[in-house]
């Protein structure tokens, strides 16, 4: 299962360059998972210092 980022992502950008797979990008007010890239590694989780990526 994929990671979703919630709507408490406040566009820092933290968590992109964490992602092996360059699932992340930015999206409208907020960054983006494209799930059928996502690995679920959690590497964006961990980054995150609004724990906005959750698993799904």
């Amino acid at each position: 299962m994929a990671y979703l980022i919630n709507d408490e992502c406040i566009s820092c950008g933290a968590c992109e360059p964490e992602c092996p797979t360059n699932a992340i990008s930015e999206g409208d007010g907020k960054f983006v998972i494209d799930a059928d890239t996502c690995i679920d590694c959690g590497a964006c989780a961990g980054v995150c210092p609004v724990d906005a990526p959750q698993p799904q």
